[in-house]
């Protein structure tokens, strides 16, 4: 099992992002969403200045907000300042575009889209199609110090639903998600990425299409519970995140709530809904997976967070991990609440890490 973190793009955090590189941490996510958080390839320039051994790339790229030849250019600028360790995690955009009262791309567009992101980071041609002409479009100078195509860019694409997984598994070099951190989850969705391969003629090897999920972890001290203030300050920020793109889930495709929202559901929905709905994309993402803004702190329930984060003893969680990796999950991506970040993944860099 591999550990990452994923960094609210911010450039006064470059240096957290070297303490984790220095407490073992493999890869650093940084996180694409223009209206809440900084520019993520700025951010990424910095952090790839300032590491030497982390995986550094997006996590994750918004394809709806950049043509293909631009989101290839970045990264080839970042493999320059980082040779070789930079990837490329790509989604629709499914927070980035809401917060502007937009849905995200939709995923026939998103596929083709890979299509022709795919050989541009590889230096190579493609067809581009931009408003509304298709033509050939690469980069003419890719020898002279502007970029790197030299060293691999892999492109880990964000998948949820099936019809996204089926677009990984053709496309993709490897998959960043959010699957619930429980093992039998995990080998569900590896089944049905499995299977998507099949059908597109391709087989996925675990040592070449890695699978992360986004998640956060806490390690329970003696005797504390889930409902301690510890557990809620350091873990509430990604829990009520989840809410946050639940709640749209069900707005546009009338999904049901899971059950572990069902304590306060129609609670946050009426709170949500106070805010005047040509406003309300705005208000959904306050505090998104930073911190949790007042009015949302009843909403963090234990079943919340065991639902959407890894917490448990030393014990516990060594023993959940090693189920989740033999389930066929390569990398756990830790997203912690800004004020607690460095203590989250100091934690976890002293009771999980050495077991793997």
């Amino acid at each position: 099992m591999e550990f990452g973190i994923c960094l609210a793009s911010r450039p006064s955090d470059v240096d957290y992002v070297v303490e984790a590189e220095r407490l073992g941490f493999t890869h650093c996510w940084a996180a694409d969403s223009q209206m809440i958080w900084s520019d993520v390839y700025a951010t990424l320039a910095l952090i790839a200045d300032r590491t030497t051994t982390m995986q550094i790339g997006t996590g994750v790229a918004v394809a709806a907000t950049r043509p293909a030849p631009v989101t290839a250019a970045a990264h080839a600028t970042i493999n320059e300042l980082a040779p070789g360790r930079v990837f490329c995690g790509i989604g629709t955009g499914n927070t980035a575009m809401r917060m502007m009262g937009h849905k995200p791309m939709r995923l026939a567009e998103f596929d083709d889209y890979l299509g022709t992101l795919r050989p541009l980071l590889a230096g190579e041609e493609a067809e581009l199609t931009f408003r509304g002409q298709t033509g050939p479009v690469k980069h003419l100078m890719p020898n002279d110090g502007f970029v790197r195509f030299d060293e691999s860019i892999p492109i880990h694409v964000s998948a949820f639903g099936p019809k996204a997984l089926e677009i990984a598994a053709r496309r993709g070099d490897g998959l960043i998600t959010s699957v619930p951190p429980d093992p039998a989850a995990v080998r569900v969705l590896r089944t049905r990425l499995e299977a998507a391969a099949e059908a597109a003629g391709r087989s996925l090897d675990r040592d070449t299409f890695p699978v992360a999920t986004l998640t956060t972890m806490l390690v329970l001290e003696n005797g504390e519970s889930l409902e301690s203030e510890r557990v809620r300050r350091q873990t509430g920020a990604f829990a009520i995140a989840s809410v946050h793109y639940l709640y749209e889930q069900v707005v546009q495709f009338g999904r049901r709530p899971p059950a572990h929202l069902a304590e306060f559901w129609d609670d946050y929905v009426a709170l949500v809904e106070q805010t005047p709905v040509e406003r309300r994309h705005q208000r959904i993402h306050e505090g998104h997976n930073c911190w949790v803004i007042p009015e949302e702190e009843p909403f963090i329930t234990p079943e919340l967070i065991n639902a959407t984060c890894l917490v448990g003893t030393r014990g516990d969680l060594v023993a959940k991990i090693a189920d989740l990796e033999e389930s066929g999950l390569d990398q756990l991506v830790l997203l912690p609440p800004l004020a607690e970040k460095e203590a989250v993944i100091r934690s976890v860099a002293e009771e999980i890490l050495p077991a793997f």
